[in-house]
């Protein structure tokens, strides 16, 4: 028997519907201009010739060599750290505040958070949370979810622990790319507020490859130095002014 075209568009505005819902599902979870599940920054005021650099999943055995790096262009970075890498490496994470960096949250074990319970999602905050405060003596008021997905839990946590999501303009890719071509990607992509995400760590690796990340920085931090870029934390590049939730910018 045919299908009449009643039914046909009542399957179609089903369809349209569904797929509607898993591509606003996406972007909420993925998108970098997303707030429906957490309130999110992804970058900084476009008026003002600064870029922040932002390090995740160290500390590691390699980031003295990063911290060095930077402290020859006097550039100040965002480390966003899991709790067990500080516990591992505790003077790492002195040395980086110590030397002017901000602290960010990047969860105790970084596991994924999505799929998972509120309650799994504050725990694992809370965590890297009191690690971070107890060995550094910061108490971090920025966070970057595992794998940059946010999900339902997220805000309450972000409320309880007063912080607020950060996730990136552009992303390096510097766990599979070579040095050469993270330059290169980072630096087409380069414009003023501009929020960068590299890596000095490798998820719960110990004493991770990161050579391509500090090859691409030899490249670039020269080059954006000529360029008159400031190298800034994240909270400098906001400046502390009020957020625009919906786009993720500095008003």
């Amino acid at each position: 028997m045919p299908i009449s075209p009643h039914f046909r568009n009542m399957f179609g505005g089903v369809f349209l519907l569904i797929a509607s819902a898993v591509a606003l599902m996406a972007w909420a979870v993925r998108g970098r201009s997303a707030w429906l599940l957490a309130p999110s920054v992804w970058r900084g005021p476009r008026t003002r010739r600064a870029i922040a650099l932002t390090f995740d999943d160290g500390p590691s055995e390699s980031t003295p060599q990063l911290l060095t790096l930077l402290a020859q262009y006097r550039a100040k970075a965002t480390f966003f750290v899991c709790g067990h890498h500080a516990r591992r490496l505790p003077q790492v994470l002195i040395r980086a505040v110590g030397e002017g960096h901000e602290i960010g949250n990047h969860t105790d074990m970084h596991e994924a958070l999505y799929l998972r319970g509120a309650g799994f999602i504050l725990n694992e905050m809370t965590r890297a949370q009191d690690s971070i405060e107890l060995i550094a003596g910061v108490k971090p008021r920025l966070f970057r979810p595992t794998y940059g997905a946010r999900w339902f839990g997220q805000r309450n946590a972000q409320h309880k622990l007063e912080m607020i999501c950060v996730m990136w303009t552009t992303i390096a890719r510097d766990w599979i790319l070579d040095g050469a071509s993270i330059a290169q990607r980072l630096g087409r992509r380069t414009r003023p507020g501009a929020i960068f995400c590299l890596h000095d760590g490798r998820e719960l690796r110990h004493n991770p490859d990161i050579r391509p990340t500090l090859r691409a920085l030899e490249l670039l931090l020269p080059q954006w130095s000529a360029a008159g870029y400031e190298f800034v934390t994240v909270s400098e590049l906001l400046a502390k002014k009020p957020l625009d939730n919906r786009d993720g910018a500095a008003l």
